[in-house]
């Protein structure tokens, strides 16, 4: 299934470039899922949840939130058909989508989570995308941004990066809050320091 969004966004090929070597050259993945699985209480995942990955890269914790959820169903989906290959070269129990969700319509589903993880500065209309996100909640069900940095360094690093993602920046603490009403989400924790990001929010 492939949402194709009417706007070009030069980070999907910018992404599709970098993803035969990201396992190799970006984060570790070793070192990733040792933080994820420190923060897994903190998650809320639970055996039996449904949960999207949005912005699930090469799907390096795609397999880890499998195992968290199980019997409970993991989608994930990515803009990058580069990236998604490399995930689905995985072999994992996890369903890929080829997705924009920035672009109308572009999710389907119910989910009790839904995650964006290392993904949302990258999001081309970050209002557009929650409005999707805020779609697919079953009721009770929560949005959860994290990032393994806080939102000034990694700001920070885009920016030093430049090219395609030299704008594409985290909001910040105080900016969440009116960001996230449009949607009718609100927030229920937040966290931005130096080394970790983690917002949840849920409707209402």
């Amino acid at each position: 299934m492939i949402h194709v969004s009417a706007t070009a966004d030069p980070r999907q090929a910018y992404f599709d470039r970098l993803a035969p070597d990201w396992d190799r050259t970006g984060p570790n993945p070793q070192a990733t899922l040792a933080r994820l699985r420190g923060l897994a209480g903190r998650l809320g995942l639970r055996a039996g949840l449904d949960v999207l990955e949005v912005g699930c890269g090469t799907g390096q914790i795609s397999g880890w939130l499998a195992g968290q959820v199980a019997p409970g169903r993991v989608v994930a989906v990515d803009f990058a058909p580069g990236m998604l290959a490399q995930a689905r070269a995985r072999g994992l129990d996890v369903e890929f989508r080829c997705v924009d969700v920035c672009a109308p319509g572009a999710l389907e589903g119910r989910f009790d989570r839904v995650l964006c993880f290392h993904c949302f500065p990258h999001l081309r209309d970050p209002a557009a995308a929650l409005a999707q996100m805020r779609g697919c909640l079953t009721e009770g069900g929560e949005l959860l941004v994290l990032h393994l940095a806080g939102s000034a360094p990694l700001n920070a690093f885009h920016a030093q990066i430049g090219g395609a993602v030299a704008s594409d920046r985290l909001p910040s603490a105080a900016e969440w809050e009116p960001l996230l009403r449009a949607p009718g989400l609100r927030v229920v924790e937040l966290e931005d320091r130096e080394e970790l990001f983690l917002l949840r929010a849920v409707g209402g």
